[in-house]
């Protein structure tokens, strides 16, 4: 009976307001540019050519990603002498030795000596910013997240240019240390924890297969192929948003979805989510920042 509640309940649109009705709009000349001449209103019948529709027109921005811009001004912050300390981020340690970037993205997160926990990208980019530059802490994370359509945060820009330096490297994240193992096991509890209103929980839309939100199709993130793909591709611009998305951001949307409480940028529980995704993603390759519907 939940199962079928559950169904009914992703498969309705969200209610339409002029911006929604905007994208859809967007999202219908899309399709055409794409080759497919289908009114708006059959976009959103959630059929197979629809589908096919949006991978062709993901195909055809592959070229030109908006995120490389994104990659662009993330590099600039890295190397840019900032904060009340006048330095860059150079010498940042992403776990594999001070100012190695290269494929550090594709083996985090990782437990860390220096913190006694287990960080993943976003969140060592933090204690970065914190420990290096003199940011305080509360005024980094204040606003991880852009709003549609605005310009990238400092945090957005700088993992979208850490995950590029990993673009194409194998997806290793380690499992050798106690604290990493406790955080998978922790992400894997999490991600079937069912509660909330709607009594949801992340395997109720990510834990089979032949799932759909509207017009997307829901990866069985229980399975290796399916995890690799959708964590290669994080972050990865928002097309139906006009911004650059982190997976911080798509754990925190997640819970929103699930109508559960806000889950704080940063947190364990987020940290430990990614960690079990990435584990179940091991083997695959990074192709982030990747491209959204």
């Amino acid at each position: 009976m939940l199962e079928a509640q559950h169904s009914a309940r992703v498969s309705t649109p969200r209610d339409i307001t002029s911006a929604a009705w905007l994208r859809r709009a967007v999202l219908g000349g899309m399709l055409a540019i794409a080759g497919v001449a289908t009114p708006v209103a059959t976009v959103f019948a959630a059929d197979n050519a629809t589908a096919d529709a949006i991978a062709q027109y993901r195909e055809m921005l592959a070229d030109g990603n908006p995120a490389e811009l994104i990659e662009m001004r993330g590099e600039e912050l890295w190397k840019t002498p900032r904060g009340p300390n006048n330095v860059s981020l150079a010498q940042c340690d992403l776990g594999l030795g001070a100012g190695v970037i290269k494929d550090a993205y594709a083996q985090l997160p990782r437990y860390f000596p220096d913190t006694k926990r287990v960080l993943d990208a976003e969140s060592r980019i933090v204690e970065c910013m914190v420990n290096l530059q003199g940011f305080k802490r509360a005024d980094v994370i204040k606003q991880p997240f852009s709003k549609e359509g605005q310009d990238p945060t400092d945090l957005e820009a700088l993992t979208a240019y850490v995950a590029g330096q990993s673009r194409g490297a194998l997806i290793r994240i380690p499992q050798s240390h106690k604290e990493e193992k406790e955080a998978y096991a922790r992400g894997q509890k999490i991600f079937y924890y069912r509660a909330g209103p709607y009594d949801f929980s992340c395997a109720s839309c990510h834990g089979a297969d032949d799932k759909r939100i509207r017009l997307q199709d829901l990866p069985n993130l229980t399975k290796p192929a399916a995890a690799r793909q959708a964590f290669a591709t994080w972050p990865g611009y928002r097309v139906s948003q006009g911004a650059l998305r982190t997976i911080q951001w798509r754990m925190y949307d997640c819970f929103r979805q699930q109508r559960m409480p806000e889950l704080n940028y940063g947190s364990q529980a987020s940290i430990d989510l990614i960690t079990f995704l990435g584990v179940m993603a091991n083997g695959g390759k990074m192709d982030a920042p990747g491209l959204k519907r």
